[in-house]
């Protein structure tokens, strides 16, 4: 039976990329892998293709050859590199070896066991709403491991010696060679016998039994700024998880969230609250007082005729910006009371100048059509 082309096994067009090629091989080769497909005949052979198509075309030299030649390359057999090699290792570009370890979780290079950056911790603080507006500083209180003092984070006794470990060198990791019917597997795992540090301390040090950290309560002053809103997160650099084996520690996020007030609502820098006015002052205008966030109320003119839900601007009483610059405004809706419990003298007024305003009034339970209260 004739071979398939290469570029059909990968599902590709003549002349495919390195890239194009590593990408289509490592699709196929996980859907077809035969540890995927147990006792798949047919799924076992397409995966014995893609290794075969994958070791030539992933050879700069072999595919220069397959591209000129397809499979009836005259050196063939004579030493030249033909195109019907086995698993037996690397093949140049890519490598198989390196893309099945990559696929499956076999190695794919080599972990580090240098310097990590320490975990991020993170603290919910609650604010009232005069604190998320004007900024203030809180002390807050976080549980967390910092450098033993003792053996300044080696984990080991003050005036004894650490040792690089004798199984894995000092790398933290060992490496096993198996022979499978797809070749040598190459396995790379943390080495069990120093937990993966690479190294072994013989005398730990006794205040922190060689961990080289204390888990500590620590009290921080943290600078709210003015302006802060609900869900917003503030980050201290440093603050969190101490690094390991000098990396830079983690970082800690305070998460904002703000109780509600009573006489105020926000969104974004502006503030809304609302005033109740009387009749007489809606009717006449006046000049009212409108009580602010903080300090004293300011003076604001309405005029003659207000209407019940008219809305005021008063500037700069809203929210500080987080990035500095003005306030935002205080928006203010405007409520009119009406009288309850009128005596009787106030209600023949009222009677006489609603019918002055064109209303019809016989008496206190007469229908009003057009007057002023009927608007």
């Amino acid at each position: 039976m004739a071979k398939r082309d290469y570029y059909e096994v990968l599902g590709l067009q003549k002349g495919a990329g390195d890239a194009e090629i590593k990408s289509a091989y490592r699709k196929l080769a996980k859907k077809y892998h035969p540890d995927l497909n147990p006792g798949d005949q047919e799924a076992e052979k397409m995966f014995k293709d893609l290794g075969e198509a994958y070791e030539t075309l992933s050879d700069p030299q072999k595919k220069a050859r397959y591209d000129q030649f397809g499979h009836e390359d005259p050196m063939a057999g004579a030493g030249g590199g033909g195109f019907s090699g086995g698993f037996g290792g690397g093949f140049g570009g890519f490598g198989f070896e390196s893309v099945i370890n990559d696929l499956f979780g076999f190695g794919g290079g080599q972990p580090s066991n240098g310097p990590a950056r320490g975990a991020d911790l993170r603290y919910s603080l609650t604010l009232n709403f005069e604190e998320a507006v004007f900024g203030v500083k809180k002390d807050i209180s976080i549980t967390r491991d910092e450098s033993c003092p003792t053996c300044s984070g080696s984990g080991a006794k003050p005036g004894s010696t650490v040792e690089s470990c004798p199984i894995c060198h000092g790398s933290g990791q060992v490496t096993q060679i198996q022979n499978t019917v797809l070749g040598q597997m190459r396995t790379t795992r943390p080495c069990t016998h120093c937990r993966g540090e690479g190294k072994i301390i013989k005398e730990p040090c006794t205040a922190c039994a060689g961990r080289g950290t204390l888990r500590r309560n620590r009290s921080i002053t943290v600078t709210i700024p003015a302006g802060i809103d609900e869900g917003q997160m503030l980050p201290l650099r440093g603050q969190g998880e101490p690094g390991k084996k000098g990396g830079p520690a983690g970082d800690l996020y305070v998460a904002v969230s703000v109780r509600p007030h009573k006489g105020f609502t926000r969104e974004g820098q502006t503030l809304y609250s609302a005033k109740t006015i009387s009749f007489a002052e809606a009717a006449l205008g006046a000049e009212i007082s409108i009580p602010v966030l903080k300090g004293e109320a300011v003076k604001e003119q309405i005029g003659e005729g207000t209407q019940p839900g008219a809305v005021i601007r008063v500037k700069e009483q809203g929210v500080p910006s987080l990035r500095g610059g003005r306030r935002g405004d205080l928006m203010v809706t405007l409520n009119v009371e009406v009288p309850k419990r009128l005596s009787e003298a106030q209600k023949q007024a009222l009677r006489a100048f609603d019918q002055s305003m064109g209303g019809q009034s016989a008496s206190g339970d007469a229908k009003r059509q057009k007057g002023w209260f009927a608007k």
